[in-house]
């Protein structure tokens, strides 16, 4: 039977509050048994920290032999960066210190190029503002160093500010390039330095021609599958589609439910990380069998080795 991780999924998102028991079940019914939750900011450390305990492996019923784990991430998205300071990285630091045994990476982090042109919106320079992402991105690398966790990076027009970084610090752990988009030259860098791509919605557009024959070249043990839920929906090519119908661990006459259920009326959802093995699937050579296996053995050595 295949199993299959969300390696990152805002779950605490207020798009999920009402109906999250429901949509980790069908998660759970698509053999969709771990999900990754990355936090953004300090607002929300204590509710991704929550979330993890409070519905981890706790569902019951008839899938309650198939428990549904959540993993949470402690980190500062370079979007929500413009009224933190120093106070809130020492913050960071003592939340990671504190859940160091329920934790599982330092994320999300990262530098974004779009955030640093546009910062005169926020009264900043855009020089002001990329120092300002590079000094937090310093931070919080050191800080997975020191605490030897890997990282969920997030970047956008920024592979050349973030590559110097990860060759300084040389993370022993590694972590995940989320939402991977670019040439196979700049995926091969990240490669080369031990890290994995994270592969989720972008590889759906019939137009990402880039980065689909990017993922074609790469060795298999380079991916892993992620949503980004409820961000980054999917193409409307690929979701008017039935969702995988071969997986061993799901009845073919839930499949149309699952798909068309309340659970999956935010613009992405992580039932849709199907959805992205099956695109992702249809440009491999391998077997699902094989795709499906090989990617749940990238997380285990990213996270659980």
């Amino acid at each position: 039977m295949m199993q299959f991780t969300d390696s990152h999924c805002h779950l605490d998102d207020i798009a999920f509050s009402e109906q999250l028991p429901a949509l980790l079940s069908q998660c759970q019914q698509l053999a969709i048994n771990r999900i990754i939750v990355p936090s953004i900011s300090p607002d929300n450390f204590t509710q991704v920290l929550s979330l993890a305990k409070r519905y981890s492996g706790n569902l019951t019923g008839p899938l309650k032999d198939n428990p549904i784990k959540i993993y949470p991430c402690l980190g500062i998205h370079p979007w929500f960066l413009q009224k933190l300071n120093d106070s809130h990285l020492e913050q960071l630091n003592d939340a990671v210190i504190k859940a160091r045994d329920k934790i599982i990476a330092i994320g999300e982090i990262g530098i974004d190029g779009a955030i640093a042109k546009n910062a005169a919106a926020h009264g900043q320079t855009p020089e002001d503002n990329l120092h300002h992402q590079q000094h937090f991105f310093d931070y919080q690398l050191n800080l997975a160093k020191q605490q030897d966790l890997p990282v969920i990076v997030h970047h956008r027009q920024s592979h050349d500010k973030i590559m110097p970084f990860l060759k300084r610090y040389q993370l022993e752990r590694k972590g995940i390039i989320h939402g991977f988009s670019g040439s196979y030259q700049q995926a091969k860098g990240y490669i080369d330095l031990g890290f994995k791509l994270g592969v989720g919605s972008t590889i759906t557009y019939s137009r990402a021609k880039k980065t689909i024959n990017t993922l074609k070249r790469l060795p298999l043990e380079s991916l892993v599958l992620e949503t980004d839920a409820p961000s980054m929906p999917l193409s409307r090519e690929v979701t008017a589609k039935d969702v995988l119908t071969s997986n061993q661990g799901t009845e073919q006459e839930n499949i149309d439910e699952i798909a068309s259920s309340p659970a999956n009326s935010p613009a992405n959802s992580p039932i849709n990380l199907i959805k992205i093995f099956e695109v992702l699937s249809s440009i491999r050579p391998e077997s699902l069998e094989e795709i499906a296996n090989q990617l749940e053995h990238n997380i285990e050595q990213i996270f659980f080795i």
